[in-house]
């Protein structure tokens, strides 16, 4: 709050603890704010002698042309600073702590990005990782970033085909993998699927290899067997080999051997929108849209959110409940740019019971908590107090997003939790690598509610017309241009469709897909996807994805998936199956669509209810008419279902009929 007051009140004269002023300000010099962020935060770069920006309507805007800068550089400064101190704590499952402190972490990313180079990795090659949250999942980052490479990860619950749908269309010349995971208490070992990945990414020339097995978790045996495992003699001291692929033969070397010497790193500052990294869109009409973030970008609005939105302070411990897939974990890691001591987990949010986020928190003495809103809401329901077993007094905020957080969660944070913690809710995303609305240290918690617009981020609700409103639903906005919008999507060399995304409907500004209620002062509701998108655990993920793996499967026909955010914050995901003539969906048939998801995708997007049905709505020019099903789901009158659009208006029947009786019979409460 201290440095938030400072640059407000010093730097403007604006009232102490007028927030909404303040944010009007930015709004209205733009430029002038941008610039003053980056000298207040010591961003470190090379200025040029550009402008702010080239351009003024989205998505054409080019921010600090002329600039250089290099993301890793502006987070492993802290290391001269906090030295030996803590940068990252790896918490697991298994109740293993290992530390890495601001100058180990250093001389890691300095001799991981050596040998990037020495492999032939230079600006612009991508590198890409299937790894949990892990300390090294962090160092490989960092150590892309260093070299100008662009860095891609997901988390090891993806299959082969989710993992090739997204890596493969952006080429990775090196690919790091983990040996074994330890979730919900089983160790799965991964190495046997190193072969296959490498198959379906045929642009990789050099694997490594994280090893957790070798700290006596593996059920597999030690870290030799693993080796062996992945296509090495497991008797190398230097722990290198190949992995054999249809292809031919990828060199594979082992993390810890590679920064067992630590090396001073050398930052290649580049142009300031040069891609730093990749995340991907749900994929509802196809294959992910690779989303392309920009190093000075992501750079420049870190250091705005945790200073001014979020009050992080040097010294601060940071525990995020995330996997790597979702943008939250990105934001974890960029917590770091302001001196902040993270905290790593890749075990499973509850192993062992309701506890587990807690006695994380507590523990480690977090100051600050981001997760998304069903750990809580599920902590709630399930009757748990935490402050009945940990003292949370360092506890000094909690970050909610993924989904709306539910009213009687919210009551039960600061009953059960900490009746002094700071609770926010935020919207953003993959999108933005960021939030639009959320929460500053000024104003007031209102239960329910978002609390503001970000500072630079002109947040508004607009109508089907594009007139602003208040106090009634509407359609989530972005009138100006954003740094840490993305620079381009992957494989979009016209820019179609980086502006089908974003700016279809009002051109020139960024409608989100979420259902929002701006109020008088300034804060907000939101009431969900105003699309299809699946969105689990705040990790969205396009119907066809699912849908195509389950259409596949021996026995259906045809298939719909719907995720719909429901009154009281729950998340109805069921899944519709049109059988194969002579087949019925009976449980051998639900067990054979599960076993697909959970293999070919991720255990996450495994459906509530799997629903047989007469067939799949449609509309005239055969596409899926999933929103109008999620909308009535979710409360909205039958009548407002157009029936007209679809090629046979008995099927969409079917499904409002559904939509009407579920909500009838109280599903949706």
């Amino acid at each position: 709050m201290r440095e938030f007051q400072r640059l407000m009140g010093e730097r403007h004269g604006a009232p102490q603890g007028d927030y909404q002023e303040f944010w009007q300000w930015t709004i209205d010099n733009l430029d002038v704010f941008w610039e003053e962020v980056i000298a207040f935060a010591g961003i470190v770069w090379d200025r040029g002698d550009g402008l702010v920006r080239q351009g003024d309507t989205m998505p054409d805007v080019r921010w600090f042309p002329g600039a250089r800068i290099n993301y890793a550089e502006n987070i492993l400064r802290w290391s001269q600073e906090r030295g030996d101190e803590p940068a990252i704590i790896g918490r697991h499952e298994d109740d293993r702590r290992e530390v890495l402190t601001w100058n180990e972490l250093r001389g890691q990313v300095g001799a991981l990005a050596a040998r990037l180079r020495e492999w032939g990795v230079r600006p612009g090659d991508t590198v890409c990782a299937v790894l949990p949250n892990i300390p090294q999942t962090a160092v490989a980052l960092l150590a892309a970033a260093s070299v100008g490479a662009v860095w891609s990860v997901v988390n090891t619950d993806f299959g082969i085909r989710g993992i090739e749908d997204r890596f493969a269309q952006i080429e990775p010349t090196v690919l790091f993998t983990v040996d074994s995971v330890l979730f919900n208490g089983k160790t799965q070992s991964l190495v046997d699927t190193v072969p296959q990945l490498l198959e379906a990414l045929p642009t990789v020339r050099q694997h490594v290899l994280i090893e957790q097995s070798g700290s006596g978790t593996g059920e597999d045996g030690g870290a030799g067997g693993q080796k062996a495992a992945a296509g090495q003699d497991g008797g190398a001291d230097e722990g290198t080999g190949s992995a054999t692929t249809g292809t031919g033969a990828v060199p594979t070397v082992t993390f810890a051997d590679i920064v067992r010497e630590p090396v001073e790193p050398v930052f290649e500052r580049v142009e300031f929108s040069h891609p730093l990294w990749v995340l991907y869109s749900s994929g509802t009409t196809g294959k992910p849209k690779g989303i392309v973030h920009g190093h000075g970008g992501v750079t420049v609005e870190m250091n705005r959110a945790n200073i001014l939105q979020y009050d992080v302070r040097p010294g601060d411990i940071q525990y995020s409940a995330v996997a790597t897939t979702w943008v939250v974990w990105n934001l974890l890691i960029d917590a770091m740019s302001r001196g902040v001591t993270i905290v790593t987990y890749d075990g499973a949010p509850f192993a062992g019971g309701p506890h587990r986020q807690f006695e994380l928190l507590a523990s480690e003495r977090a100051t600050a908590f981001g997760t998304g809103a069903a750990v809580l809401s599920t902590a709630q329901r399930l009757g748990y107090s935490p402050r009945a077993d940990y003292d949370l007094s360092a506890l000094r905020s909690i970050l909610s997003t993924g989904s709306p957080l539910p009213d009687p969660t919210w009551d039960w944070v600061y009953e059960h939790m900490s009746p002094t913690v700071k609770l926010g809710s935020a919207s953003g995303g993959t999108d933005i690598a960021t939030g639009f609305i959320g929460s500053n240290p000024v104003d007031p918690v209102v239960r329910g509610h978002l609390q503001c617009a970000y500072l630079g981020i002109a947040a508004d609700s607009w109508d089907s017309r594009g007139n602003p409103v208040v106090g009634e639903l509407g359609e989530f906005v972005v009138t100006q241009p954003m740094p840490s919008m993305p620079v381009f999507f992957w494989n979009d060399p016209d820019g179609s469709r980086y502006r089908d995304a974003y700016f279809d409907a009002y051109p020139g500004v960024w409608r989100h897909g979420d259902w929002v209620t701006r109020h008088e002062d300034g804060s907000y509701v939101i009431h969900g996807r105003s699309d299809a998108t699946i969105n689990r655990g705040g990790i969205r993920m396009g119907s066809a994805d699912i849908t195509q793996i389950v259409d596949r499967v021996e026995g259906v026909a045809a298939s719909m998936v719907i995720g719909a955010e429901l009154t009281g914050g729950d998340y109805y995901m069921p899944l519709f199956v049109v059988p194969a003539p002579g087949t019925q969906v009976n449980d051998a048939l639900r067990e054979r669509i599960v076993g697909a998801i959970r293999s070919e995708l991720s255990p996450r997007y495994v459906p509530d209810e799997i629903i047989e049905a007469p067939g799949v709505p449609l509309t005239r020019t055969g596409k899926l008419l999933e929103l109008p099903i999620k909308k009535v789901l979710q409360g909205a009158r039958p009548t407002t279902v157009n029936r007209d659009a679809a090629a046979d208006e008995s099927i969409l029947e079917w499904y409002v009929d559904f939509a009407q009786t579920r909500r009838a019979d109280g599903g949706s409460d």
